[in-house]
């Protein structure tokens, strides 16, 4: 199973490498793996994604926070979250297929970048999905270069709890075509 790990980590050296190789010393093969600053310089967040079972991730999350320099661990697994990778992408074309290399990147809501004879570069974000859907459509013109940037993701401010569940809000007025009613009006 796919799984998205946040962990807020103190910003020094050597922290990734400690992170990477807890993941490799338990065989995991990382999808991807993206650091970044936050708004306090000393924090960085690290934004992790594995694909593994939820037993042996629970081991590793446990792990993970144990490591010294790591201050907060998430696993977004069952929770309501945005998620958003970034790739540019170099996209061969001529002056004849511009245009319609242009309109796959539109419909994707991609921003053409840079724009040569030869090619033109597209710069576009979305979900990991969303992403290789763009990629299979311009594939056949011919991919130059690809660079992307990973996954970050972060909680949604609203979280479903046990009385936001389905049912569980006011009772919803029931409409019936046979119901009296409850308000004459004057005859005319």
């Amino acid at each position: 199973m796919r799984h998205v790990i946040s962990a807020l980590v103190i910003n020094e050296p050597g922290v990734l490498a400690n992170v990477a190789g807890m993941f490799a010393a338990r065989g995991f093969n990382i999808d991807s793996l993206v650091v970044g600053r936050t708004d306090d310089p000393s924090l960085s967040r690290m934004t992790i994604v594995v694909d593994a079972d939820d037993n042996t991730l629970e081991q590793v999350r446990k792990q993970l926070a144990k490591l010294v320099p790591v201050t907060k661990v998430r696993d977004f697994c069952g929770t309501r979250y945005v998620e958003r990778d970034l790739a540019l992408v170099n996209v061969a074309c001529t002056a004849a297929n511009r245009g319609e290399v242009i309109q796959i990147a539109n419909v994707f809501q991609g921003k053409v970048v840079d724009v040569s004879d030869t090619a033109l570069v597209v710069e576009i974000t979305g979900e990991e999905d969303r992403i290789e859907d763009f990629l299979e459509l311009v594939r056949p013109y011919g991919i130059k270069e690809l660079a992307r940037t990973g996954v970050i993701a972060m909680s949604r401010g609203i979280q479903p709890t046990e009385k936001s569940a389905p049912g569980a809000g006011p009772a919803k007025r029931k409409r019936s075509l046979n119901a009296p009613a409850t308000v004459a009006l004057p005859p005319s």
